[in-house]
């Protein structure tokens, strides 16, 4: 993973980069940093790399080759290409883009990778400078373009400003990749992105590319199709859209209670336990393809402490992160610890109670058991949820060493930090959905709290550069309330149709700005459940085998991941219902505001 940065000026430069979008930069790639200038007959790119070691051998960008091409990557190359161990997967995409003179054949090599990228590629044949996103959004890409001075920056991360300027930036839609013709730029007089889109199938896919990229194509700039009609091929099969005909809408029992036991006799059924040993079978391999591909060491560089984990999960104790965690636990090597991160904010203790604690404070209430349970202003639902979690872990694997790491956060620390370094990383996004989520990934990626080692607590960073999340889980297994209430009105029909939209939109609603977040720290995020072939045999099934949102919550919403679990050796988080991470961490409640997720957040505004 690096921060990449390109700077296209078509007339003689005549400003420098931001220096606070250089240092952001610098931390995405804290291992190596270089720039390079290419000049062309009537413009100029200016490429800024900073390099995070992941894969082979460390290699410094940007890479230009023999012929002059020069490529930015920001990505991991999981299959499609084949990249050796020793081997830095930038190298590879640069070789095969190398021989490549034609939009065809660019898109033939884009096509074939497997894993998450964005990426600058200037092609000295032709005059052209190519950018994009993999088809999901895994990695962030931004523009804006300065008319002033006739300058168009692409960057892995921005800064937000204030005045004007404010609204410059806006995230690169993930619909496709870009080329300019830098002489027609010149000519013109202004910039032109050719779209080659993802083939999502359908009538309608350059029209609703063209939508999308319109609604966020920086100002002064146009955005057209590529008229041969080129597309690059989607990594996924299309999502199975068939209705039960033999199932009839099952009567909805929201307060029946299910356990572990309830999914196990599901699991008797010979076609539940089928597609569960095929989901184990490809998140298995999803999660190996993550955890496996870390920097090759040095021969002269003394090994890892055996203390120190490589890889690190977001989590909550909740199922998406649980699977994550045992999976994972099948393919790192069993002397190496796993660190499981865990983010909570001090919980804010009412006025009315503060008033009673004042009056009473001498009075012992013996029979108050639930005030005795909240033992620390920090135990909150999700460190409830993640220490049971991690006892499961253990009893699946106590010889491993599970890292449980409690991350606390004041409000005084959230305000700091969110005013320092998180407003930049969130932006352009700015909703109070995007501030409550982007500050508690950032602290949680940071992984900076304590472990508890026989009864004490142990200052404790993680030391892991690979980060696993659980995104793409509940998107694609109806795992939102929303789900619920689309198929209480319209049945499998509707249900199908939102989930539909999801995937589509989850580049513009996480993963970018997750990806901004994490990277901040100097660690890489990875998402399993974005694998394309994770993704591919869950679009191949009908909806009702994912899901069956006739049954409870805990246990009808992702009811393939649940008997999955259970598969796994798992238990009572198995039948854990799904809780949000602003609501489970409880930094929704730390601000104590009304607002609506959906709402301009002007403390993202403000600092």
């Amino acid at each position: 993973m690096c921060g990449i940065f390109c700077l296209l000026s078509v007339s003689p430069p005549q400003f420098e980069p931001d220096k606070t979008v250089h240092e952001h930069l610098k931390r995405r790639g804290p291992n190596l940093s270089q720039e390079l200038t290419v000049t062309g007959p009537c413009y100029q790119c200016f490429f800024s790399a900073h390099v995070l070691h992941m894969r082979g051998l460390l290699t410094p960008q940007p890479v230009q080759d023999n012929t002059g091409n020069v490529l930015e990557w920001n990505g991991e190359v999981f299959a499609g290409l084949p990249v050796t161990p020793e081997e830095n997967d930038t190298v590879v995409v640069s070789e095969r883009l190398s021989p490549c003179s034609s939009p065809s054949e660019i898109l033939s090599v884009l096509s074939t990778i497997r894993g998450p990228w964005g990426f600058v590629y200037y092609q000295k044949h032709g005059d052209f400078l190519w950018f994009g996103r993999d088809f999901f959004g895994r990695r962030s890409l931004l523009w804006k373009f300065d008319a002033d001075v006739n300058a168009l920056t692409l960057t892995s991360v921005a800064a937000r400003s204030s005045g004007p300027d404010l609204s410059a930036w806006q995230e690169v839609p993930a619909v496709g990749v870009y080329r300019i013709d830098l002489r027609a730029v010149f000519e013109a007089g202004s910039v032109t992105f050719e779209v080659y889109p993802w083939a999502h199938g359908g009538d309608d896919l350059f029209s609703s590319c063209r939508e999308t990229v319109l609604e966020s194509v920086p100002s002064s700039c146009t955005a057209v199709m590529n008229q041969s009609g080129l597309v690059l091929a989607s990594p996924v099969c299309p999502l199975n859209k068939s209705i039960p005909k033999s199932l009839s809408e099952k009567e909805i029992h929201p307060n029946s209670h299910w356990c572990v036991k309830d999914l196990e006799q599901l699991l008797g059924s010979k076609e539940n336990n089928d597609e569960v040993k095929r989901l184990i079978d490809v998140l298995s391999e999803a999660v190996r393809r993550r955890v496996q591909s870390l920097p090759l060491r040095a021969q002269d560089s003394s090994p890892p402490a055996n203390d120190q984990a490589g890889v690190a999960v977001l989590f909550s104790g909740g199922i998406d992160s649980m699977i994550l965690a045992a999976l994972a636990d099948r393919h790192i090597p069993a002397h190496q610890p796993i660190d499981l991160l865990n983010v909570a904010f001090k919980l804010q203790e009412p006025k009315k109670q503060k008033e009673s604690a004042k009056k009473h404070k001498n009075l012992k209430n013996k029979t108050d058991g639930a005030d005795s349970q909240t033992s620390s202003p920090f135990d909150v639902p999700d460190r409830i949820t993640g220490k049971a979690g991690v006892k499961e872990l253990q009893d699946l694997n106590p010889d491993r060493r599970w890292n449980f790491v409690e991350i606390n956060v004041t409000q005084e620390e959230l305000q700091k930090m969110r005013e320092e370094r998180i407003c930049h990383l969130v932006h352009p996004l700015d909703t109070v959905l995007d501030d409550s989520i982007g500050c508690a990934v950032w602290f949680a990626a940071r992984g900076t709290g304590f472990v508890m080692e026989d009864a004490d607590q142990r200052p404790f960073t993680s030391s892991a550069k690979v980060i696993l999340t659980g995104i793409g889980a509940d998107e694609q297994l109806a795992g939102y309330s929303r789900h619920r209430v689309r198929f209480t009105k319209s049945g499998h029909e509707g249900l199908i149709q939102e989930l539909a939209m999801e995937l589509g939109r989850i580049s513009s609603r996480n993963l970018g700005r997750d990806d901004r977040v994490i990277g901040d720290h100097g660690k890489e995020a990875r998402f399993p459940y974005l694998d394309e072939d994770v993704v591919s045999y869950l679009n191949s099934l009908p909806v009702w085998e994912k899901a069956d949102l006739s049954l409870p919550r805990g246990v009808g919403e992702k009811l393939l991941l649940r008997l999955t679990a259970k598969q796994l050796g798992l238990g009572q988080s198995a039948v854990l219902p799904k809780r949000a991470m602003q609501f489970g961490s409880r930094i929704a409640k730390m601000e104590d505001r009304r607002e609506k997720a959906s709402d301009k957040c002007t403390r993202l505004l403000t600092g």
